[in-house]
């Protein structure tokens, strides 16, 4: 017999696109409808009580909040990472609270935080 303990957690860690690609197995392949296996999906992760509803976000933003003491500095940084001309990365400093860079992946966004922290800025990701 399977485990169900591990059964029931590799459920609740699925994907909104695993799902979907569950249901379609279930449906095709078993004769069972989409909307029962979406029920047994979306109820799943409330019994788990810790686990969270939502999948994990896979793109990010990077804004700078503040150019700190080191001005120049950040401009020379914002326009070598986003490859703009000295003016239009000094337009991206001088509009501070605003985006360097959007839709980047975790470590991208990470490592040009670090990048703009260590030259004196404020940064945060969304």
């Amino acid at each position: 017999m399977a485990d169900l303990k591990k059964f029931a957690e590799e459920l609740v860690n699925l994907s909104v696109k695993e799902v979907s690609e569950l249901a379609k197995i279930l449906k095709e392949e078993y004769g069972i409808e989409p909307a029962a296996a979406a029920a047994v999906a979306v109820a799943a992760p409330s019994a788990g009580g810790d686990a969270p509803a939502t999948a994990e976000k896979s793109t990010f933003d990077v804004i700078l909040k503040n150019a700190g003491g080191q001005k120049l500095q950040i401009v020379k940084l914002v326009k070598d990472i986003t490859g703009l001309g000295l003016k239009e990365a000094k337009a991206v400093v001088d509009a501070a609270p605003g985006p360097v860079k959007e839709g980047v992946t975790k470590e991208e966004a990470e490592a040009i935080k670090g990048q703009l922290v260590e030259a004196g800025a404020e940064v945060e990701l969304k």
